[in-house]
């Protein structure tokens, strides 16, 4: 178990997307963030308060928590300098990079003379098998995205806390390394051998009541050359019953590829519609969460009841509005 409260490690994050992982911790448990820590340049603040180690130690916190997911998931020398302190601080390290903590020398050295430990979610912990596509009892929703990084976690968690509101039996099942950190367990999908991606989703969400929902995180886009793949096996290994369609209007290009146009939300519920009824031809789209961050109140209403009238499905940001209407439309399902 990886022991809280969390110190939040912003490292020199670019901008505020790479420290997703800290901000879903801030959001989603924010009694396990006693601060944050920055470096010179830092692009991102989750609005926590800046502390030092020492302050953080005073504070109570336990485990430092890498918060940024970068591209790549590289380690800098300057990070190195100041997990190592931590180590030898009494901190434990925790992080969700392809990057392992234990693969660098450095850092299990300094581990074994503190006594620390390193706690990396992105390693699978089981054999997953290879997924037979029988169909499962109990039911299962997916958020797909048009891109990487626009909300499908959150509207995730905000759907499963919607429904759990309306009395309906749901669970959030993570599978990246911010759901991970937040719940305490999920599946580290994008570390998964690829013939095994799909298996490791089925053996996540398991035969289950007939009413009972898994809230499946969504992972990549269909449209992103780089992260593909994570959603396809999503798709097929989660046999979704509902589709959610997650969007960011304000994006002019896709996430690490300038070259690439984010494609349109009818573009993305076509082509994900029609790979879910391969596993599941029963599937359908349900509603459409828009990331609205950029814009104002005014805007937003304006924006997402465009999209309403166009799409003919509810359109709502869960981080503005709450994910009521989601769960009303998986509810009359």
């Amino acid at each position: 178990m990886i022991e809280t409260p969390y110190l939040l490690f912003l490292g020199d994050a670019p901008d505020q997307l790479a420290a997703k992982v800290a901000q879903g911790i801030k959001d989603w448990r924010p009694e396990n963030a006693v601060g944050q820590l920055r470096l010179e340049g830092c692009g991102a603040d989750v609005g926590l308060t800046d502390m030092t180690l020492e302050e953080a130690k005073a504070a109570g916190a336990r485990t430092l928590v890498i918060g940024v997911a970068n591209r790549g998931g590289v380690i800098s020398q300057a990070w190195k300098d100041v997990l190592i302190e931590a180590l030898g601080m009494g901190f434990d390290l925790a992080s969700g990079l392809h990057n392992l903590l234990t693969n660098e020398g450095d850092l299990v050295a300094a581990s074994q003379v503190s006594g620390g430990t390193l706690h990396d979610v992105r390693v699978p912990n089981v054999q997953y098998p290879i997924a037979d596509g029988k169909k499962r009892s109990g039911k299962r929703v997916l958020a797909v995205g048009t891109d990487c990084s626009v909300g499908k976690m959150y509207t995730a968690l905000a759907l499963d806390n919607a429904m759990r509101a309306r009395g309906m039996k749901s669970t959030f099942r993570a599978t990246g390394q911010t759901g991970i950190l937040i719940t305490g367990s999920g599946v580290p999908l994008d570390a998964v051998i690829a013939d095994f991606m799909a298996g490791a989703v089925e053996y996540l969400t398991p035969d289950n009541d007939d009413d009972h929902w898994d809230i499946i995180e969504g992972q990549g886009s269909l449209f992103h050359v780089s992260y593909s793949g994570v959603t396809m096996a999503l798709i097929h290994g989660g046999q979704p019953d509902a589709l959610i369609i997650c969007h960011e209007p304000t994006r002019t290009s896709m996430r690490g590829l300038p070259d690439y146009t984010p494609p349109s939300m009818e573009a993305v519920r076509d082509m994900a519609l029609a790979l879910a009824k391969v596993a599941n031809p029963a599937c359908q789209v349900v509603g459409i969460s828009v990331n609205t961050q950029h814009m104002s109140e005014a805007e937003a209403e304006a924006y997402l009841a465009k999209v309403e009238g166009e799409m003919g499905l509810p359109a709502v940001d869960p981080f503005r509005q709450g994910a009521e209407r989601l769960a009303e439309a998986i509810a009359n399902l």
